[in-house]
């Protein structure tokens, strides 16, 4: 349903005449329970209620990150023939690029600022996708 866009999903209900707003139930009745504004609501779309940043689905959402990462990791490291030198640093909580560069002492082979530098001299040698240049023409300009 949600690779063919025809979740029941506000949005969608809406498009097809069966409710009046696209805006999310959810968050509405979360609003009208304290007492605040509907103006304004958020569309109701697939990708809203499967957001960890959706108040109301935001546990379940990052339950379901979790599970799918450690079954990954867990397929990963099983795969893994003993002679790899492959180590993954994450095995007991995520890590931000910060964290992993103190943490297995990354410092010894480059900084972050180094290794960002020598990333961006390649980045701007790979050519644009002509579906891409409006995109990419936007967010270089800041």
């Amino acid at each position: 349903m949600a690779v063919a866009g025809i979740t029941p999903t506000a949005t969608f209900l809406t498009k097809i005449g069966k409710m009046q707003s696209a805006g999310c139930r959810l968050c509405k009745i979360a609003r009208e329970a304290q007492g605040e504004s509907t103006d304004g609501l958020v569309d109701e779309t697939h990708g809203h209620i499967n957001s960890a940043g959706y108040k109301e689905m935001a546990t379940t959402v990052t339950a379901a990150h979790h599970s799918i990462w450690r079954h990954l990791y867990d397929s990963m490291h099983a795969a893994q023939k003993p002679e790899s030198k492959l180590k993954f640093v994450t095995l007991d909580k995520e890590s931000n690029m910060s964290t992993l560069w103190r943490r297995e002492e990354f410092l010894r082979i480059c900084s972050k600022e180094e290794l960002a530098e020598k990333a961006q001299e390649i980045e701007v040698t790979i050519p644009v996708k002509k579906s891409q240049e409006t995109r990419h023409n936007l967010v270089n300009r800041f």
